[in-house]
């Protein structure tokens, strides 16, 4: 907005009001859209994560989005005020919202089916203005530059029809909300960003070859279609514009996903390796972005397996995947732990097969402690005895195991750079012996630090992992933003920082509608308040 790119956001600004935002700075995957959805906080909705863990069996579910039976979404008002909500992700089509709901058209990670209330209208919106070209396929190979800018292509041709349909929503009838959620500049913040920001390692290697920034053209594309809505909108209506989190380098993705898996595997097996070790503790100067990388994420983690046979370890690295498959049986069964392939893990129809995590699976049993599969911050479960049917930590040992963990993960660096990889490390539970339902599932949450995009990491005990190929680029930030305007809102003013729990009051207060009690923020915009 300050340079000018995004003159529409710029007009309502100045017509009105900004100001930042704060959301939870752990569990930043999937809790932001609950947490605007329902005015709640993880710890009283028990909502943390799209994954659960069964501990009775050490499974990990793929559960989806909350099921809002005991938090509603805030504009399920049951009473007269109408409600058009189209491609909100992650939620429910709510029998008590008064209008219509149109779910899944194309919105980035929608958890639920592609349907509406009334049952018609997503077919009728498709037949008249066509389908979103990258629903449940808004990704691309990050070292494929061809493929980034065809998604490019098709998220902004997403962007236009997403405007289209909501003007096209705002000449139905007067609304008292319309919602919808841009969800492609999520799309473009995951896999753009190293070719628009040149703080990434990759940027230098594949930045820069596009005639136009990406990340840029997504965010003007969204930019021309807050102005086409807000053209169709009624003179005297509030507008408000916001972001529930925010995006940066991705510094999530690795650590969590694949370094610590490998560390504790590492801490709980002495002297094993499960993958990408390193003897010689050297560091490329460049990251992975050869032939090799461009196998595909997946096979080339998997090409990193540690083999105690060197030439099998060999062979595991420079040939295809299908090809070494075929030559491994001639090396007779392996000695010791094996992974669980994620080749098989795919066969067998598990989701979650990309999550180096669950490579470790067979392990977890045996393990004091074990990494959880994550899209964002690390999950750590400790394996309680008591709790665990397995669990080998005793309750009084509980504290001690977690000093243990965290006093070890405080000392892995950058392998490059030497910066410490951790910011912070917070138990989620004051004793071993906590058992509140709406817990995590993790005992320990890793948060990584900010400064660096790593793909190789060392420890002076359990030695250097990686490099690694980059998989995402972007991930998210606690950070959002808010724009508002209208006739509640002084123009040119600057809000006190908010927080994304102040959402929903905010939108329910500008429409005059009730505020839940139960809310846990509060409205941002002084206009009559109603409460319940």
């Amino acid at each position: 907005m300050a340079e000018g790119h995004l003159p529409n956001l710029q007009r309502l600004r100045d017509q009105g009001a900004y100001t930042r935002l704060n959301n939870f700075e752990y569990y930043r995957a999937e809790t932001p859209w609950t947490t605007f959805l329902t005015g709640a906080s993880p710890h009283n909705t028990g909502y943390w994560s799209p994954v659960k863990f069964h501990k009775a069996d050490y499974s990990a579910e793929e559960i989806g989005a909350y099921d809002f039976q005991e938090h509603p979404p805030f504009y399920a008002l049951k009473d007269g005020h109408r409600v058009a909500v189209f491609d909100m992700p992650q939620a429910p089509l709510s029998e008590t919202v008064n209008g219509v709901q149109v779910l899944a058209w194309g919105a980035h990670s929608p958890m639920t089916p592609s349907h509406s209330l009334p049952a018609n209208l997503l077919q009728d919106i498709i037949e008249q203005h066509g389908e979103h070209p990258t629903l449940r396929e808004d990704h691309a190979s990050t070292l494929d530059v061809a493929a980034l800018d065809a998604l490019r292509q098709k998220l902004e041709v997403g962007i236009d029809r997403r405007a289209k349909i909501c003007q096209d929503l705002l000449q139905r009838e007067p609304w008292d909300l319309l919602l919808t959620i841009f969800g492609e500049t999520h799309s473009a913040g995951h896999y753009f960003w190293h070719l628009s920001q040149e703080d990434h390692p990759l940027y230098p290697v594949v930045g820069g070859k596009l005639a136009q920034d990406p990340l840029l053209s997504v965010f003007q594309a969204v930019d021309r279609a807050v102005g086409n809505i807000v053209s169709a909108a009624p003179a005297n209506a509030h507008i408000l514009v916001f972001a529930a989190h925010g995006m940066g380098s991705n510094v999530m993705d690795l650590p969590s996903m694949f370094f610590l898996p490998e560390f504790l595997y590492r801490w709980n097996f002495p002297g094993e390796y499960g993958l990408a070790y390193r003897a010689d503790g050297q560091v490329p100067a460049a990251p992975m972005a050869g032939a090799r990388a461009k196998r595909g994420w997946l096979g080339t983690m998997w090409s990193l397996k540690h083999e105690t046979n060197s030439l099998k370890g060999f062979l595991r690295q420079k040939l295809p995947t299908k090809v070494f498959n075929k030559l491994a049986p001639l090396f007779g069964k392996a000695r010791g732990k094996e992974l669980l392939s994620p080749f098989q893990l795919q066969a067998d129809g598990d989701p979650l097969y990309f999550q180096p995590a669950l490579w470790y699976k067979p392990f977890w049993t045996q393990m004091k402690a074990f990494a959880l599969p994550s899209f964002s911050e690390g999950y750590i479960r400790i394996n309680l005895k008591g709790r665990e049917p397995q669990g080998v930590v005793d309750p009084a040992e509980y504290d001690a195991v977690c000093d243990e963990i965290v006093q070890k993960l405080r000392q892995m660096k950058d392998a490059r750079t030497g910066t410490p990889m951790v910011k912070d490390i917070i138990r989620t539970r004051q004793s071993a012996l906590d058992s509140d339902p709406k817990l995590p599932d993790a005992d320990l949450v890793v948060i990584w630090q900010e400064a660096y995009t790593t793909d190789t990491v060392t420890s002076p005990e359990f030695g250097q992992i990686g490099p690694v190929p980059y998989l995402r680029t972007g991930s998210h930030r606690s950070e959002g933003f808010l724009v508002a305007s209208g006739p509640a809102v002084q123009a040119g003013t600057a809000l006190p920082t908010g927080h994304a729990l102040d959402l929903a009051p905010t939108i329910l207060s500008l429409m005059e509608a009730p505020i839940p009690a139960q809310y846990e923020g509060k409205p941002l915009v002084n206009v009559p308040v109603l409460s319940s």
